[in-house]
């Protein structure tokens, strides 16, 4: 069976949104792929989070390696996609990146994922580049919420 990776963002959202978006898409695990799980968006720290997905029996990983150095977050609020490009391939290459790449393949062959960072528009953030290369290994299919 092919998998199936959903990716969300949600800049213009409120975590029962998410949250009820995910439901209804059959999202089983929520990997969060920010560099800084913190937010200052109410509920969309690490612990309220995870805690809002657990009522809904959705689980929440946070791989830390996958997110954005500061310097590829900064591109992309510029609207840099070519820089973000370069910085986050870069960033991926470094062995924790690698360990937690391989962690998100693991899951993703397991169970119906979804990725979860900021940006409302998955092609300008680094979910993109992640999918991209899910899809070009797994042969996974692409949802984006």
């Amino acid at each position: 069976m092919q998998p199936r990776v959903v990716t969300i963002g949600y800049e213009r959202a409120t975590q029962a949104e998410v949250v009820a978006r995910l439901a209804d898409a059959g999202v089983a695990r929520l990997i969060d792929v920010r560099a800084v799980a913190a937010s200052r968006r109410a509920g969309f720290s690490k612990t309220l989070l995870a805690a809002g997905l657990a009522e809904a029996g959705i689980a929440y990983t946070h791989l830390r390696a996958l997110g954005t150095p500061k310097e590829g977050r900064e591109a992309a609020r510029r609207g840099d996609h070519a820089a973000l490009g370069t910085i986050y391939g870069a960033a991926l290459e470094t062995p924790e990146a690698v360990d937690a790449f391989a962690l998100l393949q693991a899951m993703v062959g397991a169970e119906c994922c979804a990725l979860l960072c900021y940006e409302a528009d998955a092609a300008g953030c680094h979910r993109r580049i992640l999918t991209d290369r899910l899809a070009a290994r797994l042969g996974a299919e692409i949802v984006d919420l």
